[in-house]
């Protein structure tokens, strides 16, 4: 088991940065291999990084692919997401949940379970 919250979004003008945490509590020594995820109203959620324990090869989506970087720091059980040249299309609510992340050719990475999310952070970009 395990819960995670989001913090650090905002309003930012277009072209500006923010920077995301998502802090999750461990009920054992295994860290967990976490993803950020957005939903803007009316749209689909769509899958936007994704990050292993080991910092090995992250996902990223084409639409946020060369502006946002994700990192974490395992011994503070934080992810990161630094989200830079941010877009009016960017616009939504982020959330960070648990994932499984396998590495093939490709990174994938899907949920875990639908309790492992965070509870959303809106991030709102202006034109």
């Amino acid at each position: 088991q395990v819960q995670l919250a989001e913090s650090g979004g905002g309003l930012v003008q277009s072209g500006g940065s923010l920077r995301l945490s998502c802090t999750y509590s461990r009920f054992t020594v295994d860290h967990y291999d976490i993803g950020w995820f957005r939903q803007a109203p009316g749209k689909a959620r769509e899958k936007l990084s994704c990050i292993s324990t080991k910092n090995i090869r992250p996902y990223y989506a084409d639409s946020v692919k060369g502006r946002f970087t994700i990192s974490r720091d395992n011994a503070s059980d934080i992810v990161y997401l630094q989200m830079n040249r941010l877009k009016p299309e960017d616009t939504a609510v982020y959330y960070c949940a648990a994932v499984l992340v396998v590495m093939t050719d490709k990174t994938l990475c899907s949920p875990i379970d639908d309790d492992w999310w965070g509870q959303g952070t809106q991030v709102t970009v202006s034109s």
